[in-house]
């Protein structure tokens, strides 16, 4: 690969942030699900509003990673009230690890994923965690070769669709 860069980013990216996340959940959820239900989403969970609160919370650590000098892939880690689902302490949460169809299979993924296994470890947590829907099995198989097991499942709501996710930990004690 060439000129690969992973970096801490902040309110200055909402704008690439943004973007990525609207084209990375179209990529991987539109063809699985109805435009309705994705347009809904997008609209509510991925707004300047939302992505701008996100990337000013002091518990949520954002990761992008450039690819001569274009935005290829990006990580939301959550710590504390920042997580999706409460009662994992002293857990980090991988809310999402999108990388654009484009840049697959070149090993970004694997290197967001150590990243926050290191910012796990630094922090002395107990384990990372993370949710994936059920139909994603690419993402299931990549996790589970990280080293991650389904610990336990719940229902993720997009637009009028209840979907399972399974919520998946990989053990740092």
């Amino acid at each position: 690969m060439s000129d690969l860069i992973i970096k801490e980013v902040d309110l200055d990216y909402i704008d690439k942030i943004k973007a990525i996340s609207e084209k990375t959940f179209v990529e991987t959820f539109g063809s699985d699900n109805t435009a309705e239900d994705i347009e809904n989403y997008l609209m509510e969970n991925i707004n300047t509003e939302q992505v701008s609160q996100e990337l000013a919370n002091p518990a949520s650590l954002f990761y992008a990673v450039e690819v001569d000098g274009n935005l290829a892939a990006y990580m939301k880690l959550n710590l504390d009230d920042a997580q999706t689902e409460q009662g994992y302490s002293n857990s980090l949460e991988i809310q999402r690890l999108y990388v654009l169809k484009e840049y697959k299979k070149q090993g970004i993924g694997r290197q967001l994923m150590d990243k926050a296994i290191e910012e796990a470890e630094s922090r002395q947590m107990d384990f990372v965690w993370l949710g994936v829907w059920e139909k994603n099995t690419k993402a299931i198989n990549f996790y589970e070769k990280s080293g991650f097991v389904i610990f336990d499942k719940h229902v993720f709501k997009l637009g009028d669709d209840e979907q399972t996710d399974y919520l998946m930990k990989y053990e740092l004690v």
